[in-house]
C-alpha cells in the first residue's frame, strides 16, 4: 500500500512536471515571436535612419537639391525605433536600474526586487497605456507639411510600444517560478496605488507639497528599490498628475512624445552604432593601440585620454548621450584589459560628460542663446576655458587615484614604435576631427553628422583596415535599437517631470525668492549653483534652460553678472546633476552606453563630482574663464 502511494505521488509529481514544461514551452514559442516582431523591425528601422539621413547630406551639399521630406521621415521612423526599442530592452531586463541597495539584500529577495521592478513597470504600462492610445487617436487629424500623411503613423508608436511591453511583461509573470512571490509584489503595487487614491483629497490641499511628495520622496523609493529609472519616473509624473491636478492624464504622453522625439537625440542611436562599427572595422583598436603607445606607461593614462577625448568629441551631437557613446566602446575594452574597474570607467564617463557641456557647439548653449538673447558666437567662445578648468580638476583626481599603482614591467614604447602606431591609426584619429569639421563648414547637421561617420568608418574597415565583420553588423543593429529605447525612454518619461514642475508654477516662485536673496550677485551665484545643480538631476537641459532662463538671466543682469559668465556657471552646475546619481539621467545614460550596473559606479564617483563642483566655484569666482575670449 505504501508503495503504491509512492508510486502515485511519483506520478503526480513527473505530470505537474510535464505540465511545467508544456507551459514553459508555450512561454518560450511566444517570447520568440515577440523577438522577431521587435528586433526585426527595430534594426531595419536604425539601418533606414542612416541611409535617409545620409541621404539628405549627399543631397543637399553634393547634388545641391535638398531632400525636403528626410527630417520629417526620420523623425516618423525614430519614435518607433525609440519605442521598439524599449520593447527590447524591457524583455531583456536592461532598462536601468539603481541597484545599490537591492544589491545588499539575501539572493531571494534579489530575486523578489527584480520581480517587483517589472511588476511597477507594468503598472505604469497598464496607467498610461489609454491616454497612449487617445493621444495617436488625437493625433489623426494632424497632417505632415511634407509627407502629408496623418501624425497617427507617428504617434501610434505610443500605444503600440506600451502594449509590446505590456506582453513581455505578461511573459515575464508566466516564466515566475513562485506563485507567493508573484502575488505579493502585484500586492504590492495594488495597494500602494489604492492607497495613494484614497489620499487625493490630501494631496489637493497640500499645494506646492506634492512635488516634495511625488519627486522627491516617492521617486527615491522607487529607485532605490530597484525600479527602473524610466518606470520611476514615470509613475511618480502620472501619481502626481493624476491625483493632484485636474489635467487629463494624456498630457503625460504628450510630453512624452515631445521629450523622445527631438531629432538631435537621433544622433544618440546613429552614435552608438558609429562606437560598434568602429570596433568592427578595427580602427578602434588602431585608435587604442597608438594612444596605449603615448600613454600606456603613464598611471592612469587611458583615463587621461578618456578625459582629453570627450573634450575633442563633445558637442558634435548636441547629446552628451551621443558622445559618450562615440568614446566608451573605444576606451573601455583595453582599459578593462589594464584592469581598470568599471565603477572607476563609468564614474569617469559621466564626469567627463558634466564636464563638456560648455564646449560648442552645445545645444545648450544655443537654447540659451535663443531665449535669452545672448550672443551664441560668445556663448561658444566662452565655453572652452571652463571646460578646461574641470578636466584639470578631473585629472588632478586621476592622477590621486593611480600614484601609487604598480607599473613594474610596463615598458615605454619607443618612438619608431609611436610613430608607426600612429600612423596606422591615422584615419582613425581624423573621424572626430572630419565630424567637427562637417558640422562646422554645414556639411552637415549635428544629427546627420554621425551617418558620415559611420561610412567613413565602414569604407575604412572594409578597404583600410580590411577586418570589418558583416556578420556582427546585424547583432550590431540590433543592440543600439536595445540601447538607444532604455535612455530615450528615461529621457521621455524625465520630460514629463519636467512638464510638471513647469504647470506647478515653482518655476516662477523659486525665481521669484532668488531675487530676493541677502549677499547680493554672490548669494545669488551660490544659490544658482545649487539650484541648478537639483534641477538639472530632474530636468533635462534644454527644458531647464527654456523654463527659467527667461526668469533669471534678468536677475542675474541686475546683480551685475556678465550674461556669458552666468550662463557657463548654470550649464556647468545642471550639468553636474544631470551626471550625479542617483536621480541624474546622465549618469543612468553612462551605465547603459557602458553595459555596467550602476551601483558600481556610485563610490567612484563622488571625487569626480566633488572636483567638478570645485571647479565650477572656480569658473564662478573668476569671470575672465568665461569671458576672457571676447562677449
Amino acid at each position: 500500500m505504501d508503495t503504491s502511494a509512492h508510486t502515485q505521488d511519483a506520478d503526480a509529481s513527473k505530470r505537474a512536471a510535464q505540465q511545467n514544461s508544456a507551459w514553459l514551452r508555450i512561454v518560450a514559442k511566444l517570447e520568440a515571436a515577440l523577438e522577431f516582431v521587435t528586433e526585426v523591425p527595430a534594426a531595419i528601422l536604425v539601418f533606414l535612419e542612416i541611409i535617409v539621413l545620409f541621404s539628405g547630406v549627399v543631397s543637399r551639399y553634393a547634388l545641391h537639391r535638398p531632400l525636403t521630406w528626410s527630417d520629417e521621415l526620420a523623425s516618423v521612423m525614430f519614435l518607433w525605433l525609440a519605442m521598439l526599442g524599449a520593447v527590447i530592452a524591457f524583455r531583456r531586463s536592461a532598462h536601468m536600474r539603481m541597484t545599490a541597495l537591492v544589491d545588499l539584500a539575501s539572493p531571494e529577495k534579489r530575486v523578489f526586487f527584480d520581480l517587483l521592478g517589472v511588476v511597477a513597470g507594468a503598472t505604469f504600462l497598464v496607467l498610461v497605456g489609454h491616454p497612449a492610445l487617445e493621444f495617436a487617436i488625437d493625433e489623426a487629424i494632424v497632417t505632415s507639411p511634407s509627407l502629408e500623411i496623418s501624425n497617427a503613423w507617428r504617434a501610434s508608436a505610443l500605444p503600440v510600444g506600451i502594449f509590446l511591453m505590456g506582453i513581455s511583461a505578461v511573459l515575464k509573470f508566466a516564466e515566475e517560478s513562485s506563485l507567493k512571490r508573484l502575488l505579493t509584489a502585484i500586492g504590492i503595487a495594488v495597494v500602494s496605488v489604492g492607497v495613494l487614491y484614497a489620499m487625493t483629497p490630501l494631496f489637493q490641499d497640500l499645494g506646492n507639497l506634492n512635488l516634495f511628495i511625488f519627486f522627491v520622496v516617492i521617486v527615491a523609493i522607487l529607485v532605490l528599490t530597484g525600479v527602473p529609472i524610466a518606470f520611476a519616473f514615470g509613475l511618480a509624473t502620472f501619481g502626481y498628475i493624476a491625483l493632484t491636478t485636474s489635467k487629463p492624464t494624456s498630457v503625460i504622453v504628450g510630453r512624452m512624445d515631445e521629450g523622445m522625439s527631438h531629432l538631435v537625440l537621433l544622433a544618440v542611436p546613429l552614435f552608438v552604432f558609429l562606437g560598434v562599427v568602429l570596433e568592427l572595422s578595427g580602427m578602434a583598436k588602431a585608435m587604442v593601440r597608438f594612444l596605449a603607445s603615448l600613454l600606456g606607461h603613464v598611471r592612469g593614462g587611458l583615463s587621461y585620454v578618456l578625459v582629453g577625448g570627450m573634450y575633442l568629441v563633445s558637442g558634435i551631437s548636441g547629446s552628451k548621450a551621443a558622445d559618450m557613446a562615440a568614446i566608451a566602446p573605444v576606451l573601455f575594452p583595453e582599459m578593462r584589459k589594464q584592469g581598470v574597474d568599471e565603477g572607476e570607467m563609468v564614474a569617469l564617463l559621466a564626469a567627463t560628460g558634466a564636464q563638456t557641456e560648455t564646449i560648442p557647439p552645445s545645444i545648450v548653449l544655443i537654447t540659451i542663446g535663443s531665449v535669452t538673447g545672448i550672443s551664441i558666437a560668445a556663448l561658444f567662445s566662452g565655453g572652452l576655458v571652463p571646460a578646461l578648468v574641470l578636466a584639470a580638476l578631473l585629472c588632478f583626481v586621476i592622477w590621486l587615484r593611480n600614484r601609487k599603482v604598480e607599473m613594474t614591467g610596463v615598458v615605454r614604447a619607443s618612438w619608431p614604435e609611436i610613430g608607426r602606431a600612429f600612423l596606422i591609426a591615422s584615419p582613425a584619429l581624423a573621424l572626430p576631427f572630419i565630424i567637427r569639421a562637417a558640422v562646422v563648414e554645414g556639411v552637415a547637421t549635428a544629427t546627420e553628422v554621425s551617418t558620415i561617420g559611420i561610412a567613413y568608418a565602414i569604407l575604412a574597415g572594409a578597404f583600410l583596415y580590411r577586418q570589418l565583420d558583416y556578420r556582427k553588423l546585424w547583432p550590431a543593429l540590433v543592440d543600439t535599437a536595445a540601447l538607444s529605447g532604455a535612455i530615450l525612454l528615461i529621457i521621455g518619461t524625465a520630460t514629463g517631470m519636467a512638464w510638471a514642475l513647469t504647470q506647478s508654477g515653482f518655476s516662477r516662485q523659486l525665481a521669484m525668492a532668488m531675487s530676493q536673496l541677502p549677499g547680493g550677485a554672490n548669494g545669488f551665484m551660490i544659490v544658482s549653483i545649487i539650484a541648478f545643480i537639483i534641477l538639472g538631476s530632474v530636468l533635462e537641459g534644454i527644458p531647464a534652460i527654456v523654463v527659467f532662463g527667461p526668469l533669471l538671466f534678468p536677475i542675474a543682469k541686475q546683480f551685475g553678472i556678465n550674461d556669458v559668465h552666468y550662463s557657463m556657471v548654470v550649464v556647468l552646475a545642471m550639468g553636474i546633476g544631470l551626471f550625479a546619481p542617483p536621480f541624474g539621467v546622465g549618469y543612468y545614460a553612462a551605465c547603459a552606453i557602458s553595459r555596467v550596473s550602476p551601483s558600481k559606479g556610485m563610490k567612484p564617483i563622488l571625487g569626480y563630482i566633488l572636483s567638478l563642483v570645485v571647479g565650477t566655484a572656480i569658473v564662478a569666482a573668476i569671470p575672465g574663464l568665461s569671458t576672457g575670449f571676447g562677449t
